[in-house]
């Protein structure tokens, strides 16, 4: 091993955060360096398959809906003070045990506000180690920005007090972080583009058939994905693509009931499912994609150069997924249906006019878990995780990217 890290992970609704953070630790670990990957969400069977040399499940918190303002319990009951002792107990024994170069905290603090009476003692304790660990912040490409500019100043006040650097998990030419977060200029200098953190850049095992010449229907982890399931489904009924197969994946998710309903007389030749694995393999054998418009599933899309119709989750405050949505749309590399607009008529029309258009293409790098893991073994690699090897450590442009 050549260090390690300790990668700390809140998820709260989805589960896009924490597959994102998977392949970074993948990456890690075919890189030497040994992980202790702290989860903070609802346990998942992604989590076994993980190639952390260890893994520390917090007590579990999520939200209570797609509001994102209430927190609760595994049981669906408020956070409380003893909640919040015990996991922060277990985040500063989990930093102590591993004892390590680096720590990463996904999306703090552009995001997870709420969890400062964890992340708050695990940066100083991170801080005040001999050597000090050099504290990184793991980001997707769009935040969701708070509307009061105050708040946006205390987000870049405190990237420049306790991050040596925001691995930005995007590409510059297509998604700027000032898209979302305008005073991304103002710590300029704490910024790293890796790339977008892609399955399209992982070591693949052998296809098989499942998918070919389907339509696929995906809501990714499917807290959120119940209106498009139903709505795609009543199209399906209504005649569109009746020729095809269709597959509807609903993610592991999708409450129970939403599930059970979905599942009342389906129509021929359509096939409910949770989850399949292999799902960008069958995206790339599929006749046609239909989706939200999280970061995995965009970037599995245009990896597997798809024709696709998008719906992007866009409830209360969410505008990430929209924004994305927006600027593929506007490149023609993809179909948009607006929430606000969603109904069996709408989407099939979408769907006709994908089907019509063929797959999209985008030139985007997605080399960002390799360059990830190289650049953290470079930090190691130097005397210590000094500050001056990190600021001085350029990293090439990796040359994987989806090309038009």
């Amino acid at each position: 091993m050549t260090g390690s890290v300790l990668f700390y992970v809140q998820h709260l609704l989805g589960i896009g955060h924490l597959r994102r953070a998977l392949l970074v630790v993948d990456a890690l670990a075919r890189e030497g360096i040994g992980v202790t990957f702290v989860s903070g969400g609802a346990p998942l069977p992604a989590l076994s398959c993980s190639s952390a040399e260890r893994i520390v499940q917090l007590s579990p918190i999520r939200a209570s809906d797609m509001g994102f303002k209430d927190l609760v319990d595994a049981e669906g009951r408020p956070i409380d003070e003893k909640l919040q002792s015990l996991r922060r107990a277990a985040l500063l024994s989990a930093l102590e045990a591993a004892r390590p170069d680096v720590v990463i905290i996904e999306a703090f603090p552009f995001g997870r506000r709420a969890f400062r009476f964890e992340l708050d003692p695990l940066i100083n304790a991170a801080q005040s180690r001999h050597p000090r660990s050099l504290v990184l912040c793991s980001l997707r490409d769009i935040v969701v920005a708070p509307e009061d500019a105050k708040r946006r100043c205390e987000i870049v006040d405190r990237v420049r007090s306790d991050f040596d650097f925001v691995l930005v998990h995007g590409d510059p030419a297509f998604m700027p972080l000032e898209a979302s977060f305008p005073q991304a200029s103002e710590i300029a200098d704490r910024l790293i583009y890796t790339g977008y953190v892609s399955e399209a850049d992982v070591p693949r095992g052998a296809d098989d058939t499942a998918g070919s010449d389907e339509v696929l229907v995906s809501a990714g982890g499917g807290a959120v994905g119940g209106a498009l399931l139903s709505t795609a489904l009543e199209a399906r009924r209504q005649g569109c693509l009746a020729r095809f197969n269709w597959r509807l994946l609903a993610g592991p998710n999708l409450p129970a009931p939403e599930f059970a309903t979905l599942a009342t007389s389906l129509p021929e030749r359509v096939v409910l499912e949770r989850y399949r694995r292999e799902f960008p393999q069958m995206l790339r054998r599929c006749r046609l994609s239909v989706s939200q418009a999280g970061y995995n599933t965009i970037l599995e899309v245009l990896g597997a150069r798809a024709a696709a119709v998008v719906v992007p989750f866009a409830s209360a405050r969410e505008t990430e997924q929209s924004l994305r949505a927006e600027r593929l749309a506007a490149r023609g590399v993809l179909e948009l249906v607006r929430e606000r607009d969603l109904s069996p008529e709408r989407l099939a029309r979408a769907i006709d006019r994908a089907m019509a258009r063929g797959p999209g293409t985008i030139a985007i790098d997605i080399g960002g878990a390799r360059r990830t893991a190289t650049l953290i073994r470079g930090i190691m690699q130097g005397s210590g995780a000094s500050r001056r090897l990190a600021e001085n450590f350029v990293l090439p442009r990796s040359g994987v990217m989806i090309p038009p």
